[in-house]
């Protein structure tokens, strides 16, 4: 098995290879492959584990089937992990003792690698008493501070810091501050924080009417819904969190209500859990089970999809065995119920390969059959397997009644009455970011493409960053299938370009078909509406969801992933080859490059050449300094070309010629291969349109100025003279006289 690229390979050896000796350990995937089927295939009976570890193996190979991470990392090592990537923590107590055994609780769960959610509802609030010492209480947002400063304290199984996810019901006291918390941009930050919404508080909001805040029986005060709500939606909108879970549908569709009630969710939101719940996590490749991909009739071969569903089931099960535990009460509650996720990872790209527009109802319908064919195999296997092993202690004859398997076809229904089921709770689609890097950059759970090329941004063990330029894996097969043809816009959709409705339907279809939850992010647009942004939320509940979460660009949080194009100052030239004139007469256009949130101004001025004119200096000017050295570089080489040639057309053509790997951009009904390409074009169009030195081009805004100087408060090349004034279109400099 080979690595689609470098990045693949080095996420393999940061993440996932068991390299303890130089000369120890995984040489390659093969072996890393080898070692996970060979552990998980340890629990099987002697006379079949040779069988067992072949399938296991065959369903890892080519990143069919992919396991969580820890599992990748941590199966059949000495180390002294866990195979489970998440969990939840034990109720928080209303104790000062309660409250630390709980926090160091956490910590040894993150240390041995598993990510932890807590509900911090069952804390009392600010400026509560506290009985016997006389003192005020500090509310749970301080000792979500507490947690916080440990889990940056604390690694997560010597590889990457722990995720955390916190909770606080709406009916909190302090659900004002909760809300508001993480407008503070150095607070909170290893924490995502979710709203534990009922359904009464959804109706009151329909009503508009008053919302009481109670805790332990005592109502603290009342506030109007609505304006809870748009609290809320504001600091989502503005700082893209809280997220909200439904908590009353998930306990209402839960396999498991009639043993357990689910308060908390792990730190990506796709396994609501009770306490001391945990879950293990696996994927499977939708992208690698598409036949002829693009083709007229590609489909998605349902037979391997079956015959991966029911490997996996057997795979996940096995590891419940298998793994470490970071507390006793973690292990009891996991062999109890046998608690599995089995979701999917490349939807949008298998949809991509099919034909199929994500958000569009022929993407809707692939989405609910695959979905559904992994459901019913899930469950036969997990049936036959109790058959085989037993069922989990907990299992009651009830289950049957529960949503999830009372929608099941009837032959499985009765598989299931007849030898009960192995595991509680079988799917979850998890978000699936490194690993799906591992497997060529497949797209990421239910995601959308966030888009077709793009950069990453990768932490390093001594916390810096660095860059790295992805493709998406759909994008990829494209390029070795059509050859040269363009890929068509209406069906390479993204995350950039979906509206907020598309990504909700596609979360509810697959909501429909899944036991547990989804990890979903639904993208927007940064000019959206608060209007529009408000609804987001009441859709997805009316639709059936049982959490959302956003993102809309904006100042406080950061991006793991983000599209950007070359931008810079402008950049200036000094010492020219020949005499530069004091003012010279130039052409700025503006150029639009659909990836960037900021134009790129391209000025070209000219110098007198006999009868006519010529190029004799570019720059290239934007709002951001993120590519200053890049920009620089490139505009003093190609001024010092303009300075020592009239032949210049080529220059032209050099840079119509840069293809970039991360892809290019379709601009005015052309694709244009990267943004180098672009500057190109404003080139050639700039030489020959010197004749006439107004005329217009559709792809770019092009407007003739006079550059006089640079601005002597910032150096930019933006000085432009105005009702008796110099004003700086950059930093805002002006001296009038």
């Amino acid at each position: 098995m080979e690595f689609a690229n470098t990045l693949a390979e080095e996420i393999w050896t940061a993440k996932y290879r068991f390299r303890p000796a130089p000369d120890q350990g995984d040489a390659c995937i093969d072996e890393t492959v080898a070692r996970v089927a060979a552990a998980v295939a340890g629990v099987e009976r002697e006379e079949v584990r040779p069988l067992w570890r072949a399938r296991f193996e065959e369903a890892l190979t080519d990143f069919r089937f992919i396991p969580a991470g820890r599992i990748l990392a941590g199966a059949g090592t000495d180390r002294a992990v866990t195979l489970f990537n998440c969990f939840v923590m034990g109720t928080v107590p209303d104790s000062l003792d309660g409250i630390f055994e709980h926090l160091r609780e956490a910590a040894v769960t993150m240390q041995q690698g598993g990510g932890v959610g807590m509900d911090f509802s069952t804390i009392r609030p600010a400026g509560s008493a506290v009985r016997g010492v006389g003192a005020e209480a500090s509310g749970p947002l301080s000792f979500m501070d507490c947690w916080d400063a440990m889990c940056r304290t604390v690694e997560s199984a010597g590889q990457r810091r722990g995720a955390m996810m916190g909770c606080l019901r709406i009916d909190h006291p302090d659900i004002e501050a909760f809300i508001d918390a993480k407008r503070d941009s150095a607070r909170l930050r290893n924490f995502n924080i979710s709203v534990l919404v009922p359904d009464a508080f959804m109706k009151t909001l329909a009503a508009d009417g008053e919302w009481p805040l109670v805790f332990a029986g005592t109502t603290y005060g009342a506030v109007s819904a609505r304006a809870l709500w748009d609290r809320l939606m504001r600091a989502t909108y503005d700082t893209a969190e809280p997220g909200v879970i439904f908590i009353d549908r998930v306990n209402q569709a839960n396999n498991l209500a009639h043993c357990e009630t689910i308060a908390a969710s792990n730190p990506c939101g796709e396994q609501m859990l009770p306490p001391y719940g945990a879950c293990l996590l696996g994927s499977i490749n939708l992208a690698r089970l598409v036949d002829c991909p693009f083709a007229d009739g590609a489909a998605l071969d349902e037979q391997a999809l079956g015959e991966l569903t029911r490997t996996a089931v057997r795979f996940l099960d096995n590891v419940i065995d298998i793994s470490r535990y970071p507390l006793s009460d973690q292990e009891t509650e996991a062999k109890a119920k046998r608690r599995i996720g089995l979701g999917v990872t490349g939807l949008a790209d298998a949809l991509l390969f099919c034909g199929a527009v994500y958000g569009s109802s022929e993407a809707v319908a692939l989405t609910r059959r695959w979905l559904a064919a992994i459901k019913r195999e899930a469950y036969r296997t997990s049936a036959l397997l109790a058959e085989e092993k037993g069922a989990f202690p907990v299992y009651d004859e009830t289950m049957l009644e529960r949503p999830n398997l009372a929608s099941l076809d009837e032959a499985t229904r009765a598989l299931i009455a007849e030898h009960g089921l192995r595991n509680g709770c079988l799917t979850s689609i998890a978000p699936t970011g490194t690993t799906s890097l591992l497997a060529g950059n497949v797209s990421s759970g239910i995601e959308p493409v966030f888009a077709y090329s793009y950069t990453r941004r990768i932490r390093q063990p001594d916390g810096s960053t660095r860059e790295q330029a992805v493709e998406d894996y759909a994008m990829q097969v494209w390029r070795r299938e059509m050859a040269d043809a363009a890929p068509p816009e209406s069906l390479f959709v993204s995350a950039q370009t979906l509206t907020p409705s598309d990504h909700l339907t596609m979360q509810a279809a697959a909501q429909a078909l899944i036991d547990s939850s989804i990890s979903k992010t639904v993208n927007c647009p940064e000019d959206i509406g608060f209007e529009a942004f408000a609804d987001i939320y009441i859709e997805g509940y009316h639709l059936g969801c049982k959490g959302l979460t956003t993102y809309r660009p904006n100042p406080v949080t950061g991006s793991i992933l983000s599209v950007a194009a070359p931008e810079a100052k402008p950049a200036i030239v000094e010492a020219p080859l020949e005499p530069r004139a004091e003012a010279l007469d130039g052409t700025t256009y503006k150029l639009r490059w659909p990836d960037s949130p900021h134009a790129v101004y391209v000025t070209i001025n000219d110098m007198p050449d006999g009868a006519g004119r010529r190029p004799f200096e570019i720059f290239v000017n934007s709002k951001d300094m993120e590519h200053y050295a890049w920009t620089l570089g490139l505009t003093r080489m190609i001024s010092a070309v303009f300075r020592r040639t009239s032949d210049v057309a080529f220059v032209a053509d050099e840079l119509k010629a840069v293809f970039d790997p991360r892809g290019g951009a379709w601009m005015q009904g052309r694709y244009v291969p990267s943004l180098l390409a672009a500057i190109g074009g404003i080139i050639e169009r700039h030489v020959g349109g010197l004749e006439l030195p107004n005329a217009h081009h559709a792809d770019v805004a092009r407007t003739a100025k006079a550059i006089p100087q640079t601005c002597p408060q910032c150096g930019a090349a933006t000085l432009a003279r105005s009702e008796g004034c110099n004003t700086c279109l950059d930093c805002g400099f002006s001296k009038c006289g």
